[in-house]
This record gives structure tokens, sequence and C-alpha cells, in this order.
């Protein structure tokens, strides 16, 4: 073989080396609600993604099991197990077409919890008599942003709102 075809083999051999790692690699960066089917059972379910953070009772006996990355991260994974402890679905929830299934002047604190787990951050506003609860959320995987649900004294979901998040506005790095 001459040199420039040694080369030629050897980068060409590299180079499909190359593409197999980084083929490996997004393989293993499988969201996790694609490792979970419907049909699997609570305990294979924590074997691959390990315990849930945050549990709840679903009104069909069932349970929501949750795997949240706030109060930094965007996303919580929720897994809805039926009455026999198997899976019936598997989305993530702190998406802008879940947050539009809640329903104002309907929904409570409770369903709010239920549906999103909990929020990165609770305040209260005195004039307004609101308590708000505060989702981060990425809109059309692009604009990292934050959903609000505002309650009033009773508890009663009483208006929603989206806002740019400013821990991703530069001119308000230096506060985070």
């Amino acid at each position: 073989m001459t040199r420039m075809s040694r080369f030629a083999f050897a980068w060409t051999h590299g180079a499909c080396a190359l593409a197999s790692v980084l083929m490996l690699a997004l393989v293993g960066c499988a969201q996790p609600e694609q490792r979970v089917q419907p049909g699997m059972d609570q305990q294979a379910i924590v074997a691959k993604l390990g315990p849930p953070k945050e549990t709840y009772d679903l009104p069909n006996g069932g349970k929501r099991l949750m795997w949240p990355t706030q109060p930094m991260g965007s996303t919580t994974m929720a897994v809805d197990l039926d009455a026999s402890g198997k899976v019936v679905s598997v989305r993530q929830v702190l998406q802008e077409n879940e947050f539009y299934r809640a329903e104002v002047n309907k929904w409570t604190r409770n369903d709010v919890m239920v549906a999103f787990g909990r929020p990165f951050e609770t305040a209260y506003f005195k004039r307004m008599d609101r308590e708000v609860w505060s989702y981060r959320y990425m809109e059309n995987n692009i604009d990292h942003m934050i959903f609000n649900f505002y309650f009033d004294s009773q508890g009663v979901l009483r208006q929603t709102q989206k806002q740019p998040d400013p821990k991703f506005d530069p001119s308000q790095r230096n506060r985070f």
C-alpha cells in the first residue's frame, strides 16, 4: 500500500469507528419515557428509572409516578398505573398541551399537583389574594418558559399564565 492509500484506509476506518461510537451514544440517550412500555409493572419501571420522586393516587384506583427535574430542569415524566399496577400511559407532563388541560374555575390545587407534580416555586400575591405555583418547561423545545397557576383562597384555579424564564435571560444571568 502506498502512504496515501494507508492514510485513506486508516481515515475511513477511523471515521466508521467514530460513527459507531456516536450511534451507540445516541441509543444510550433514549428518553426515559421510551424505556417504559404499556403493560410493564411498577417493579420493572423502578428497576429501569429508579424510585419515583412523587407518587399520587388517581381516581380510578391507579397511581401516577413522577420523575421531575425541577427546580432547575424543565421536565417531569409521569407514568400512570392502573389499579393492578400496570402501565397505562407514559408522558412528559411539563408541556403546553398538558398545561392547557387545566380547567380554570374547576381545577383545584390537588388537581394541579396530581397533573404536574410539585411546582419549582410558589408565591403569594396579597393584593390579588392569589397563591401562584410555577413550573419550568420548554416551549417547542426551543424557548425556556414558566407556566403559572393562580389559586384563590379556597384553592380553586382562577387563572393561568406563561412567561419567559428569567433564568435564561442574558440580562438576568447575574441574579441566579
